[in-house]
C-alpha cells in the first residue's frame, strides 16, 4: 500500500511540473515573440539582452525540466 500512494505522489507531481514546463516554454520569447508578446514580453524589442524576468523563466523552466526527468527516472524505476 505504501508502495502504491509513493508511485501516486510521483506521478501527481510530474503531471504538475509537466503542465508547469509547457506554459513556461510557451511564455519564452522565440525568435518571432511567440506567446510572450501577449504578456507585455514584446516591448522591450529595441533593447539588447535579457531581463530578469526573461533570466528568471530561464532559471525556472530548466529546474522544471530537471524535475521532470528526475520524476520520469523514479517513475521508469517503481514501474518496471
Amino acid at each position: 500500500m505504501h508502495w502504491l500512494r509513493l508511485t501516486n505522489l510521483i506521478v501527481l507531481i510530474h503531471v504538475l511540473v509537466g503542465g508547469t514546463l509547457v506554459l513556461f516554454i510557451l511564455l519564452h520569447a522565440g525568435r518571432g515573440g511567440g506567446l510572450s508578446d501577449m504578456f507585455g514580453g514584446g516591448m522591450g524589442g529595441g533593447l539588447s539582452g535579457s531581463s530578469a524576468v526573461e533570466r528568471n523563466l530561464d532559471r525556472f523552466t530548466v529546474v522544471l525540466g530537471l524535475i521532470f526527468g528526475i520524476t520520469t527516472v523514479l517513475l521508469a524505476l517503481r514501474l518496471k
